[in-house]
């Protein structure tokens, strides 16, 4: 794809994703500035403490509704309802499915057309290759988004990603328990931090790939320089040194080093995106010992879109899965 044309499709799509968050603000319903110093304090002592991504993890109570559609209930629960409860979509192999590796597909964030028709197609993709696939709905998105307006101050934000983390492992672990010989990841921008993160306290799993993953929170900082909306950049701006103070911690996947082998791991680039840019996955790439990496001449969006792709992924991981063996039981 030319570069002028990926670039405009994510700088269109980064207007219209903030732009009910600019109504908001002009309506006084929006999340503040800067939030209260003591959250920031608070975060910060979360992020640094053993809670935020603990050594144990349990493996998930899954129920089923039909062969396909399955929850659980999460891990970390909240304050909302309607996000302690984890939804998911299971695409078995065959009949004996617990005998073939698992792929776990996590969205962007808010990416709808991704999550409802393509991973559908990358799981048929799977399952031809023999893998099983399957998919989460990560917190506060979907059918979890809240119905009231949140104010996502720093405590929220750190407590959040505990609890997809946590999902993610108590998932994995339900998997390997029910006899699934290997676990691997595969993120796409939002959902690939998640899997950086998984990847960096998770030895259990077998391999991971982050496509076109945010790495940081200093990539929130994007909206201060590309977004028309004068009270969208004034928000973002007031709460800069709170970001700053955020990458200092593990949220920074630059800061941890992954438990799995380096040869699993795939870092996906896209040469002219603007969402997340191409200097932080360069940094990551670097700071991880070089794995492997791809770098396509997409946008963030027109990649997540991109033809071929989802096979080349499927086809990467699946010697690395086939030959992957459980390293460590669960506790």
């Amino acid at each position: 794809m030319i570069a002028p044309l990926a670039k405009f499709i994510d700088w269109s799509a980064l207007q219209a994703l903030s732009l009910p968050l600019e109504i908001q603000l002009r309506l006084g319903r929006g999340p503040s500035a800067k939030g209260p110093a003591l959250d920031l304090d608070q975060a910060l002592q979360f992020l640094n403490g053993p809670d935020f991504i603990p050594a144990e993890s349990r493996p998930a109570q899954i129920t089923f509704n039909g062969p396909l559609h399955f929850r659980f209930p999460t891990p970390r629960p909240g304050d909302i309802a309607n996000n302690n409860v984890v939804h998911g979509r299971l695409y078995r192999c065959g009949g004996r499915w617990q005998e073939r590796p698992v792929i776990i597909l996590l969205h962007g964030g808010g990416d709808i057309p991704n999550h409802r028709f393509g991973f559908p197609l990358v799981a048929r993709c799977c399952n031809r290759r023999g893998l099983n696939a399957a998919t989460l709905v990560l917190p506060y998105h979907f059918q979890r988004r809240p119905h009231q307006i949140v104010d996502w101050h720093y405590l929220l934000t750190a407590q959040t990603v505990a609890q997809a983390v946590a999902e993610v492992r108590a998932l994995t672990g339900w998997l390997l328990g029910e006899g699934c010989p290997a676990v691997a990841l595969a993120g796409a921008s939002y959902g690939g931090w998640f899997a950086g993160l998984a990847a960096c306290h998770d030895a259990r799993l077998a391999s991971a790939v982050l496509i076109a993953p945010r790495v940081d929170m200093n990539q929130v900082s994007l909206l201060e320089k590309r977004v028309l909306w004068p009270r969208t950049r004034e928000m973002v701006r007031g709460r800069r040194t709170g970001y700053e103070a955020l990458d200092r911690t593990p949220l920074n996947l630059i800061l941890s080093q992954p438990v799995i082998p380096r040869e699993n791991i795939l870092l996906i680039e896209g040469m002219h995106d603007l969402l997340v840019g191409s200097g932080p996955v360069e940094e990551l790439w670097q700071a991880w010992g070089r794995p492997d990496r791809w770098r396509l001449p997409y946008g963030h969006l027109s990649m997540l879109g991109a033809a071929g792709l989802p096979a080349r992924v499927v086809d990467w991981l699946n010697p690395r899965l086939k030959n992957a063996a459980v390293r460590t039981p669960n506790t």
